[in-house]
């Protein structure tokens, strides 16, 4: 089997293009076989190439999470999806068993699992997954774009719709347009009437991301955001402010946010650690949400949404499993506008 791994953690050098891997076994009556047409790269990728803390991975490893394919077999136990059908993965695992998953909070499970961090990947040929974390997909979606819908779309779609719960009309302050999570959000809060915010340091990134409907764009360069955004509201803020920057945005996202104002975040690409003034927290009456990945009932919500055709995640380039260094070293660089795409 074909498969793009890793056997120690470091740099870009580390990742090993292999063709000489076992066909994963199915491991469970309720585990599915899928044949991977095409999977795509997300920021988890880069971290677990880097190494995690607390995290162990064994030689040699499968990267990727995200990804589309064909069911090529089944466990005894399946009954909702068949051979030959084509899905997308969503790569949070979870117990099904604990109190969250029996309330319906899949990704509060306590051993969520992730694919390619904590599971092998679906930069392979082949992976194995339950068969609750897959979903039929109508063929008419390219490969590509299917492969680069689930784990941002997903994430944006709880952000957004779950925790944040933006209303028409509402501002909504996106930081870093550009990756897949805040053009998902993107979209999303475009669907439901708000008004969007979005910043970069790249002219082009915020030209685009108004051809998918911003309001407001601002970069970043030399510019004091939270000061911006009060210049534009008549001083008073936006209502939302959807940061997976973490923290160097953190500052300007808060001061950015009106009074009775929600900030959700889901990551920290520029490092995991910020400081807040609880003072401004507890006057303004914020709300700061965090949020990991999502239920079952979201992943149903975002693949009726991907096969309506009401959202389909732009992509930015596809490269050949083979080539698969080329694509990381893109990502690493934030050169991309939408998703990286590895066709399998």
């Amino acid at each position: 089997m074909r498969a793009l791994t890793i056997s120690a953690h470091g740099g870009l050098e580390r990742l090993e293009y292999r063709t000489d891997l076992p066909l994963p076994e199915l491991h469970a009556p309720t585990d599915v076989r899928v044949r991977m047409r095409a999977g795509a790269l997300n920021h988890l990728d880069l971290w677990v190439v880097r190494g995690l803390p607390g995290v162990t991975i064994t030689p040699p490893w499968i990267m990727g999470a995200d990804g589309v394919g064909e069911i090529e077999s089944v466990g005894s136990a399946v009954r909702d999806v068949s051979v030959g059908d084509r899905v997308i993965i969503n790569p949070g695992i979870s117990d099904r068993s604990c109190d969250y998953c029996l309330a319906g909070e899949q990704s509060l499970c306590v051993r969520f699992a992730l694919l390619g961090e904590h599971r092998p990947g679906t930069f392979a040929e082949y992976v194995v997954v339950p068969a609750t974390n897959v979903r039929p997909v109508p063929r008419d979606v390219p490969d590509d774009v299917a492969a680069a819908f689930t784990l941002a779309t997903l994430t944006a779609w709880r952000m957004v719709v779950t925790r944040a719960q933006v209303r028409p009309g509402e501002d909504v302050l996106i930081q870093g347009i550009g990756g897949g999570v805040a053009i998902a959000a993107l979209q999303i809060c475009k669907q439901l009437g708000a008004r969007v915010w979005v910043t970069s340091r790249s002219d082009e990134k915020l030209a685009r991301a108004r051809s998918l409907g911003a309001d407001e764009t601002i970069n970043v360069s030399g510019v004091d955001v939270a000061r911006e955004v009060r210049a534009r509201t008549s001083r008073r803020g936006v209502d939302v402010v959807v940061d997976s920057v973490g923290k160097a945005t953190w500052a300007q996202s808060t001061s950015a946010l009106a009074r009775g104002g929600r900030l959700v975040t889901c990551g920290a690409t520029s490092g995991p650690v910020v400081e807040t003034d609880v003072r401004r927290l507890f006057w303004n009456q914020w709300s700061i949400l965090g949020s990991t990945m999502g239920n079952d009932a979201e992943f149903d919500a975002i693949t009726g949404e991907l096969a309506a055709g009401r959202l389909r995640p732009p992509v930015d380039r596809v490269y050949p499993l083979a080539e698969a260094r080329d694509a990381f070293a893109r990502l690493e660089d934030a050169a991309q506008f939408g998703k990286i795409v590895l066709s399998i």
